[in-house]
């Protein structure tokens, strides 16, 4: 097929390391922009940061970790070259959307920026926690294709 050779394609594993630093940049982002809330507050915030982290980690246990292992079901089993853009279902690139269109409608609303850090932050930590998996998944899986040494060479 003609088309085929404009494919975007990336081995296998990237897609692991691709996933990974989707969900690790799109935490950070979402941390960087509380920090800023909550450092233009002038006050105490020990409790907002305190809520969205206790809460990041209950989200990054209960939820987010179940849709990384169904990720890596989906990416592992597929064919060497898969398309870069696969390292997502096509059903997550819709839940994306609406995620960035509630987070736009929530910066632009009424709500105070500092309880909006709670979820910005519970959501940022529960991101970034849940991309080591991915990372560790791909050095996995780079340590089995032999491309990082497994230990002290002899």
């Amino acid at each position: 097929m003609y088309l085929k050779k404009f494919k975007p394609s990336v081995r296998n594993r990237y897609l692991l390391l691709i996933s990974g630093l989707m969900w690790m940049g799109t935490g950070v982002m979402l941390n960087i922009f509380a920090y800023a809330w909550l450092a233009g507050t002038g006050g105490s915030s020990y409790t907002f940061v305190i809520s969205g982290i206790v809460a990041g980690l209950i989200i990054h246990h209960f939820g987010f970790l179940r849709i990384v292992d169904k990720n890596l079901g989906r990416i592992k089993p597929m064919s060497d070259r898969p398309c870069v853009f696969a390292f997502m279902s096509w059903k997550s690139y819709l839940l994306v959307a609406i995620m960035i269109t509630l987070g736009i409608t929530l910066r632009n609303s009424s709500v105070p920026r500092n309880w909006l850090s709670i979820i910005y932050i519970a959501m940022g930590s529960a991101l970034f926690l849940s991309s080591i998996r991915y990372f560790r998944y791909f050095l996995l899986s780079a340590a089995e294709k032999g491309n990082i040494p497994k230990g002290p060479a002899a």
